[in-house]
């Protein structure tokens, strides 16, 4: 049996991509990151923890692998995807359907894919209906 340490990505300026998903998630830092770092860890409740490490090339390809996400704290998908786009993620591929179901492919600022997807309140909520 093995067991997941930390999911890694790589960066040109992991300092400054983990600083932005630290303010997209609300997951501090590691305790001594800072800029010019090769390696900066997103510190998460519990193992697996997400790493960003500095790699001279840069992104050419679809991610093989990517984050999942959803609203917390009362937020939806639709006020969560408003959210992001205002610290500058973009949106790849919208996958929302109209009757509420879907998720929406976006962009951090260095091109990495991940996904907003409905929040539990709103799966719960559907659900009922």
């Amino acid at each position: 049996m093995i067991e997941i340490h930390a999911v890694t990505f790589d960066a040109a300026d992991p300092y400054e991509i983990a600083s932005w998903w630290s303010k997209a998630t609300g997951l501090p830092l590691g305790e001594g990151d800072k800029p010019g770092d090769d390696e900066v860890m997103l510190r998460t409740k519990q193992d697996p923890y997400v790493l960003f490490i500095r790699v001279p090339e840069g992104k050419t390809v679809k991610n093989r692998l990517h984050l999942d996400v959803n609203g917390t704290e009362g937020r939806t998908r639709d006020q969560e995807v408003e959210r992001l786009l205002g610290m500058g993620a973009t949106i790849y591929q919208d996958l929302r359907d109209a009757n509420g179901v879907g998720w929406v492919t976006m962009l951090d600022p260095e091109g990495n894919e991940f996904c907003v997807c409905r929040s539990d309140a709103e799966r719960a909520a559907a659900a009922q209906s």
